[in-house]
């Protein structure tokens, strides 16, 4: 008899409709040495993050089984020493003085999210909690407790409460923290330490008390607010769970402690500028292509009307003079210069294109090398007429960016920013100089495979660019010497950006602030803005910094004047051909002009050209010894005129004009 009812009983057990035991946990975000990064809540706006529990100190769980439920370990989910307690103690005292739920009876009732007062709730509760002993180990019911137990406000489950109340994981509570955890769940708004501080301490008193754990007389305060939940590279959380929507967890190459300082120097690199104006900052292991971190914007929100929604890491932008140095080294691989070649910045014009330096001052001659320290606008545009437009987009394209061409047909002024980039691409192009002329694709997930780095220029050309790069003075108070950092500055059309990127032997660090609407800063320069903020950046890093490498055993170096021939002094493919820079320029009247007589003569301009000069007039001449660049010529004559002019080295210029 006693066995048929053992059988039945087993039967309707074993029939039980149980709720699901799997629960919807927040997507994690986790650095490269697991540290938490950004967690999303789940439906309603609650907290509850996967935890095994191998994840909590044995201290706390010892404490939550001897106060809730002692005899965990030994009963089958029902303890009738308990239920006939309590019942006993109610029939007694009229009321319900404890309760007879195990633990797998509370967890019976937060997977069903069933009430606690009801003999018919409790009957089911039993039920469930009978078959989920006979279907679960006594570790995942335990799991299932510390993944569901509610702990006040949109908390839920002990990693979420550890985070929340005491901003750790739950492998290192302290017995006082461990024991209002075990407290909070079993009334979790009434208990609740920011709201009934006197509650929360009280149950966890009668915890400590009844395990013997501390001194009671000694603990510090309950905690009187909720840490935030941890929000570290929002931009990039954002578009990692965009990209990949079923995925739980996501374990990123960045690192948490790093980032938690680039975000704060972004926040102060912004303090005290002009109403929205914003800044973005990553730092990579060009190596490896690792980013280590990567801010959009010094705050996730649109306060000051900086857009900080809005991830200038992947904005493009206009690089000002950051492509420089690939003019240069592409250059260097031409053969068309060395680093101490000559060349002259003096005024050029091709076609209506004229380029003027930013400070509108002409140096003359001075060499490649001083031409790029000093950020000269006339020989890169030079030397990138001579290798063409295409071929430094090319370049780019090798190192992994889409430059964006207004018009879409790149012109010389793609050398000085006339290109959209973004602050990724300059950080990966930047990380190409660095490994030699390679670019090593940017990777963002642990374990991201990268194809094999395409060459932007030779071993040497790099070098031979991140050298000149080296030399240039850091800003004052940087805290780094002169050839500890190769880094460049640039500042776009209209003050809109300030760029700073640079590397050492280890890391590439790359600045950028202006308005993410684009709109001027006026006077926003990239040495005086960004600059700064890239060396302290650098700072940040460990070890800091790292030596450049040596240069590879086919570099060049020597003076100008122990250079070939050819590259003593630059001159383009087709200067056999062209004029002198110095040589005479009729300037007015242009050639093919039409002009009305007059008796005070035609003017005539000259420019350039070594005195004295001779002009000429249809062959015969008009004057000679010249000393000045302008005069009036006595045409008077209506029709066709040829002037001529030749200087002191027998050059000459020409133009034929109409009388009318």
């Amino acid at each position: 008899m006693a066995g048929g009812l053992r059988d039945g009983v087993d039967q309707w057990i074993a029939a039980t409709d149980l709720p699901p035991v799997l629960a919807e946990t927040s997507v994690e975000m986790r650095d490269r040495n697991g540290a938490l990064m950004r967690v999303f809540p789940i439906e309603d706006g609650r907290m509850r993050l996967a935890l095994s529990l191998d994840q909590v100190d044995p201290d706390f769980v010892a404490m939550l089984v001897a106060y809730e439920d002692k005899r965990f370990y030994r009963h089958n989910g029902v303890d009738p020493v308990a239920l006939m307690r309590a019942a006993g103690q109610a029939l007694w005292h009229g009321k319900v003085i404890s309760g007879g739920s195990t633990l797998t009876m509370q967890v019976a009732r937060l997977l069903e999210n069933s009430g606690t007062g009801r003999w018919h709730g409790k009957w089911r509760q039993m039920r469930v909690a009978l078959a989920l002993e006979q279907r679960l180990t006594k570790q995942q019911i335990l799991e299932l407790y510390l993944a569901h137990a509610p702990y006040g406000g949109a908390v839920e489950g002990l990693r979420a409460a550890a985070l929340a109340w005491f901003g750790k994981e739950p492998a290192r509570l302290t017995p006082a923290e461990a024991a209002l955890l075990v407290a909070l769940p079993q009334a979790p708004e009434a208990r609740r330490p920011d709201r009934h501080p006197a509650r929360a301490t009280a149950a966890r008193q009668r915890v400590l008390a009844r395990v013997n754990a501390a001194d009671i007389g000694s603990l510090s305060p309950v905690p009187d607010r909720m840490s935030p939940f941890v929000r570290l590279a929002p931009h990039l959380a954002d578009r990692l769970r965009a990209n990949d929507p079923l995925s739980r967890r996501f374990d990123v190459t960045l690192d948490a402690t790093l980032q938690r300082q680039i975000n704060a120097l972004a926040q102060r690199a912004v303090r005290g500028q002009a109403r929205g104006v914003s800044a973005a900052i990553m730092v990579a292991d060009h190596r490896t292509g690792e980013v280590l971190a990567a801010t959009g914007s010094p705050l996730y929100s649109a306060q000051d009307g900086a857009l900080g929604f809005v991830d200038m890491t992947r904005a493009v932008r206009s690089p000002g003079s950051t492509l420089k140095p690939f003019v240069y080294g592409l250059a260097f691989d031409q053969g068309l210069v060395h680093p101490d070649t000559l060349i002259n910045d003096a005024p050029v014009a091709f076609g209506r294109y004229a380029p003027q330096n930013f400070d509108g001052i002409f140096r003359g001659e001075l060499t490649v090398r001083e031409a790029l320290q000093l950020s000269l606008n006339i020989p890169p545009i030079l030397l990138t007429h001579e290798l063409g437009p295409a071929r430094l987009m090319a370049a780019l394209r090798a190192g992994g960016a889409s430059p964006q061409v207004p018009g879409g047909k790149p012109g010389l002024a793609v050398a000085l920013g006339g290109v959209g980039l973004t602050l990724t691409e300059l950080v990966q192009l930047y990380g190409g100089l660095a490994r030699e002329g390679a670019a090593r694709p940017l990777v963002w997930e642990a374990g991201q495979a990268t194809p094999a780095p395409p060459r932007m220029m030779s071993p040497a050309a790099a070098w031979q660019v991140g050298h000149i790069l080296a030399s240039i003075l850091p800003p004052q108070g940087a805290g780094v010497l002169t050839g500890d950092i190769a880094y460049k500055t640039g500042t776009s059309y209209g003050h809109r950006d300030a760029w700073a990127i640079g590397f050492d032997g280890m890391h590439v660090v790359g600045v950028w602030l202006g308005r993410p609407d684009g709109t001027p800063i006026p006077g926003a320069f990239g040495g005086d803005m960004a600059a700064p903020v890239m060396f302290e950046a650098f700072g940040r890093l460990a070890p800091r910094p790292t030596p450049l490498g040596p240069p590879p055993p086919e570099t060049l170096i020597l003076s100008s004047a122990s250079l070939p021939v050819p590259l003593q002094r630059f001159r383009s493919r087709d200067a056999v051909f062209a004029k002198a820079q110095d040589a005479p320029v009729v300037h007015f009247p242009p050639n093919g002009a039409v002009l009305q007589r007059t008796s005070d003569g035609v003017p005539l301009k000259l420019r350039a050209g070594i005195l004295p000069l001779t002009v000429l007039v249809d062959g015969a001449p008009l004057m000679q010894g010249l000393r000045q660049r302008e005069a009036i010529l006595p045409l008077m004559e209506p029709g066709f005129t040829r002037i001529s002019v030749i200087d002191a080295k027998g050059r000459a210029s020409e133009v034929e004009i109409r009388l009318d």
